[in-house]
């Protein structure tokens, strides 16, 4: 069955790996990509940035369904950010099972993402963007029920203070659903700053599969990150509404969106 689905976000920099997409997993928090700089911390920054990442999640989750059948995953990217312009750029790995689990193979994805953050206004952020998720050797279009893997969508997202709201479009079919093009998903949340490094992390995403209504769900996500300078904690207990049938691992027929807390360490660099 397909099995693809908690959000992360456009961009895997330090900025989200240290504020924020789960049974213990790398919560990197869509928030933070929202919050743009201020002009005076632009003024103190150099033109270009380039900043690598990386994480050990004990189960990748997308969307609140797990990618790696409940396993650990190792992940890891880099990003470059042209600091006046606010344009950035970045790629992003995960180690995977469920193309091979599909009936398909390949075992990573591979993310690449563009976009622009700013401001609107003193109190208002936004980003926009497209992302490509890409499962190199996935072989789904060859698999019965399957499309390709392959993934491009588009995603915009505004933020007011620590509460943000995004929708991502699919341009594509959306992750091996058959005639799935144009599916949506929407993500709102809060990323509430502690102290001390610790940040609570709330969230409600609907994830809608075209013409796919039984793959259709909304997920939720409370949780904290926890910056400890050298690294990065995050533990997070993540629940679903989604379907058995449509999200059972076709490789142990385990369910992969079931409500777990999940937990990941990460560095960036």
């Amino acid at each position: 069955m397909h099995t693809r689905q908690y959000e992360h976000p456009p961009s895997r920099s330090a900025a989200m790996i240290a504020t924020i997409p789960t049974r213990l997993t790398f919560a990197l928090l869509a928030a933070s990509a929202a919050l743009a700089p201020s002009a005076r911390a632009q003024e103190t920054q150099p033109a270009d940035s380039v900043s690598f990442n990386a994480a050990l999640a004990s189960d990748y989750r997308y969307r609140a369904v797990s990618q790696t059948r409940l396993q650990p995953a190792l992940q890891g990217g880099a990003d470059y950010v042209h600091n006046p312009s606010g344009l950035y750029a970045g790629t992003w790995l995960s180690t995977i099972k469920w193309t091979r689990d599909a009936g398909g193979g390949g075992g990573i994805e591979w993310d690449i993402y563009a976009g622009k953050r700013g401001r609107l206004g003193a109190d208002v952020a936004y980003d926009v963007g497209v992302l490509g998720y890409l499962y190199p050797g996935n072989g789904l279009k060859d698999v019965p029920g399957f499309a390709d893997a392959n993934t491009g969508e588009a995603y915009g997202q505004l933020g007011y203070g620590p509460a943000y709201v995004k929708y991502s479009l699919a341009l594509t079919n959306l992750f091996g659903f058959v005639d799935s093009r144009r599916s949506g998903y929407l993500d709102l949340g809060a990323n509430l700053d502690m102290g001390n490094g610790l940040v609570l992390n709330l969230h409600a995403g609907r994830q809608d599969v075209r013409n796919n209504d039984q793959a259709s769900y909304t997920d939720y996500k409370l949780g904290v990150t926890k910056d400890f300078g050298v690294a990065t904690l995050a533990l997070a207990y993540i629940a679903t509404n989604a379907g058995e049938a449509a999200y059972a691992s076709p490789a142990n027929g385990k369910f992969l969106a079931r409500k777990a807390f999940v937990a990941s360490i990460g560095k960036t660099f």
